[in-house]
């Protein structure tokens, strides 16, 4: 059972990271404002599209992990995954980014994904 919890949430991080990704190549000024540093004014959109499909490789990797790699290796992905919003909570913050962004959006994804990293090491 707990494989199943850790798969299903490890496919549903994957996705919602897809999604993201997705979002900023579709829009990328929204997307940067919902990360919590608004884009400038000079644009900065290449490197803003830059990070869409980068987040849409790692949620791939992700789905091809659960599908295909086994509950350890999946485990591990996550539990360095989680590298990926502690690390955006840091430049939200040193950007002047708002604390429920940093707290509510990356900071919660990044326990989402140690707790997921835990599910799947453990099964």
């Amino acid at each position: 059972m707990i494989l199943i919890i850790g798969n299903i949430l490890a496919l549903l991080i994957s996705v919602a990271l897809g999604a993201i990704g997705v979002r900023f190549l579709l829009n990328p000024r929204v997307a940067a404002e919902g990360y919590g540093v608004p884009a400038g004014s000079d644009g900065g959109s290449a490197y803003l599209s830059a990070k869409g499909a980068r987040d849409i490789s790692v949620a791939l990797l992700g789905v091809v992990l659960v599908c295909f790699g086994g509950a350890h290796a999946t485990g591990l992905f996550m539990l360095v995954m989680a590298l990926i919003p502690l690390a955006d909570a840091v430049i939200v913050t040193r950007n002047g980014g708002r604390r429920s962004i940093v707290l509510g959006v990356h900071f919660s994804t990044a326990v989402l994904v140690l707790i997921d990293s835990v599910l799947l090491l453990l099964s």
